[in-house]
């Protein structure tokens, strides 16, 4: 089994910026990537960006391209989701995901993923 613990969230004002952190613990030599997804009200979950366990090769979903940036922070089992120039539209409950699958679809698709954090509100102001 792995564990993510998510940290970071909370509320800021359009355009500005949050980081998220995610640390995985447990049997972390079975993963193939981490990602981050995300859910507004009313809405499906929906990918946002992952990063290959090594740290190679990131991917990203359109609404987020350019302004958000996945990246490892210092220990390899540790992945942060830098979000800057956020909008309202951005506002949802975030959640850490993990995957064993070394390959996935190009749509990201929730089930592809192994593992899940708790999840953590970000809210972005108008």
């Amino acid at each position: 089994q792995v564990q993510l613990v998510e940290s970071g969230g909370g509320l800021v004002q359009a355009g500005g910026s949050l980081r998220l952190s995610c640390a995985a613990s447990g049997r972390t030599f079975s993963l193939s990537a981490m990602g981050w997804f995300r859910q507004a009200p009313g809405k499906e979950r929906e990918f946002v960006a992952d990063i290959t366990w090594g740290g190679a090769s990131t991917y990203y979903a359109d609404s987020v391209k350019g302004r958000f940036t996945i990246s490892r922070v210092g220990a390899r089992n540790t992945v942060a989701l830098q979000m800057n120039s956020l909008k309202p539209e951005d506002t949802a409950v975030y959640t850490c995901a993990a995957t064993t699958r070394a390959v996935r679809s190009m749509a990201r698709h929730p089930y592809e993923y192994d593992y899940w954090g708790q999840g953590t509100q970000v809210t972005v102001s108008s």
